[in-house]
């Protein structure tokens, strides 16, 4: 009877997988043969021409080069600042609600608002950053229209929007590290904080440390709603990543064929990252 019904409560869940990720991912990949282009009607079927172009197409690799640059900042900074934050928040009893809440602050907000935050103060000649850097003798910065800046400017940004969310996890996984390990480990002499963490607490943080970089690595990767409400992947390009270049070449010049293969490509960068990912998760230790 058991392996009767497990079929069919599994079906609503394998269709509702089906309709949303799957389908769509082959419906890109045959669009990705084509020519087609949104609101004409006629499509042609043009085999791997669309990826030929976006081998030599150098607005492409300047977008996969800002989208990789971009993630090799975002990743390790948030990551290590959520750790260090909970780090900081886990053993406090007053006010560790607060800072909690304050840290979280970024993940809950929308983003379109606090762009609009970041947009004037970066502002480069009212914004409060550039008015303090001249009070301090330094030259206005214009961080979001100088191509050498506008990236990492999106990429600190970045780093303070998902460090709320990763300290969350952290602290998650701090709390379900036993107490009665750091006294065992004490009785044997790690009693500095720094022996309690190096022997103890990161060890022990490995699942939950694994987790949090593989959603940080797809929320890197995910990059969009800021490029689009502060440079529109300007200037010159600087601030061009791969999901705002997809959506300008399907809907800015109604490239659907191209812009299809750009998705695919995408997701099959994505594919080698889990893959990756899931092999180094075999390496870590589940306590």
């Amino acid at each position: 009877m058991r392996s009767r019904a497990a079929p069919l409560l599994a079906t609503p869940a394998a269709l509702l997988l089906l309709a949303f990720n799957l389908a769509p991912a082959l419906v890109a990949l045959g669009l990705s043969l084509t020519d087609h282009r949104l609101a004409v009607p006629a499509i042609r079927f043009i085999g791997l021409a669309n990826y030929a172009e976006m081998a030599s197409d150098p607005r492409f690799w300047n977008a996969l080069a800002n989208t990789a640059l971009y993630a090799a900042i975002v990743v390790p900074g948030s990551v290590g600042l959520g750790l260090v934050l909970a780090l900081l928040i886990a053993p406090r009893r007053i006010f560790g609600g607060f800072y909690r809440a304050a840290f979280f602050l970024p993940v809950a907000s929308t983003m379109v608002a606090m762009a609009t935050v970041w947009e004037y103060l970066l502002h480069p000649s009212v914004g409060p950053v550039n008015q303090v850097l001249v009070l301090l003798g330094f030259t206005p910065i214009n961080f979001l229209g100088n191509p050498a800046t506008a990236l990492p400017t999106l990429a600190g940004i970045g780093i303070w929007e998902i460090s709320g969310f990763n300290m969350i996890l952290f602290l998650a996984g701090l709390g379900a590290i036993p107490r009665d390990v750091y006294d065992a480990a004490a009785v044997d002499g790690a009693a500095s904080a720094w022996a309690r963490f190096r022997y103890i607490t990161w060890p022990l943080l490995g699942p939950t440390t694994l987790f949090v970089l593989i959603v940080t690595v797809i929320r890197a990767l995910r990059l969009f709603d800021t490029v689009a409400l502060l440079t529109q992947g300007g200037p010159a390009y600087a601030t061009d990543v791969i999901l705002f270049r997809i959506t300008t070449v399907a809907f800015g010049y109604l490239r659907i064929g191209y812009a299809s293969a750009l998705t695919v490509t995408f997701l099959v960068v994505i594919v080698l990252l889990a893959f990756a990912q899931a092999r180094l998760s075999r390496r870590v230790h589940y306590a």
